[in-house]
């Protein structure tokens, strides 16, 4: 386990180093962890004009204060260009270089692409292209899970960052709140994570089916951000959610082969009870348990690779 300096940890991300865990915070930052004498520092932030003594440890989702202070949300290394993309839930897609600072906006609306509500991101790792879900507008309307869980919402989509031609596109609507995407190691296809409909769906990049979606893989309970492994596997955490009497989450994390097939299932009820986890990570032998319900990030050794 290992202490954040605040809450809102929802995605990691690890740099071609190895260095890490990157996460970013509810209140602002994006920070790296250096060890554990020193533990996270303060690496990156998405709002130019963010003030340390207004922000931080304070809440980002606060519509007053949000805007100065930032909230990032998912991130994504480029390990060719060693730079750090980032979605963040006011400034939109950024990118930050490999030694941090303010975070740069690559998009904010102007080229015609309107956005609710950025979430997941993922890089192609054949082209470079950069991946990112828009949840829709149930989530510009309201973060009441309840609320989520009961509606029929499919104004999620998939978007392409192009950063040669700096073009923004849309590739895939209808969605039902996509919070989580991943691109094959072989650059064939994208996977996003519909947190209503409990699958996961597959977009077709290459071969006879480019451009066309299909049911990846079915899921237990709803899912969040999908994390592929070095050897082309993915892990997803899936939480199992109950409304009576109260909204309860039972979370799991599951490897899924890159045929749809999945190997392996973690309960997590143990460590987190009924806490919702928001990503799975697997890196050098180890889970790395993202939820941004709490001030830690988990840390499970000895898993299968």
């Amino acid at each position: 386990m290992l202490q954040l300096p605040s809450l809102g940890s929802e995605s990691y991300a690890f740099d071609s180093r190895n260095n890490g865990p990157y996460t970013t915070l509810n209140d602002g930052r994006i920070v790296k962890f250096q060890g554990p004498k020193l533990g996270f520092v303060d690496f990156a932030t998405t709002s130019p004009n963010r003030s340390k003594e207004l922000c931080d440890g304070k809440n980002g989702d606060d519509p007053k204060t949000g805007p100065m202070c930032g909230r990032p949300i998912g991130l994504d290394f480029n390990h060719r260009t060693r730079e750090l993309y980032v979605v963040d839930d006011y400034h939109g897609l950024m990118v930050v270089g490999s030694g941090g600072g303010v975070a740069t906006q690559l998009t904010n609306g102007e080229d015609g692409v309107p956005i609710d509500a950025l979430d997941a991101i993922a890089i192609d790792p054949i082209t470079g292209e950069v991946y990112f879900t828009d949840v829709g507008t149930i989530f510009f309307k309201t973060n009441n899970m309840t609320e989520i869980l009961l509606s029929g919402d499919t104004s999620g989509r998939l978007l392409k960052y192009d950063p040669k031609t700096k073009k923004r596109i849309v590739v895939l609507t209808g969605l039902a709140v996509p919070n989580g995407v991943s691109v094959s190691k072989d650059g064939s296809f994208v996977l996003i994570a519909e947190y209503l409909t409990c699958r996961i769906r597959r977009l077709w990049l290459k071969g006879p089916k480019t451009n066309t979606s299909d049911t990846f893989v079915d899921l237990p309970g709803n899912p969040d951000n999908i994390k592929r492994t070095k050897s082309g596997d993915f892990w997803v955490p899936v939480n199992i959610q109950k409304l009576q009497p109260k909204l309860i989450s039972f979370p799991l994390g599951q490897k899924i082969s890159a045929y749809g097939e999945i190997l392996e299932t973690v309960n997590f009820y143990k460590e987190y009870n009924d806490t919702y986890v928001t990503e799975v990570q697997e890196h050098l032998g180890s889970l790395y348990v993202a939820s941004v319900y709490t001030k830690f990030v988990g840390v499970y050794r000895g898993m299968k690779c």
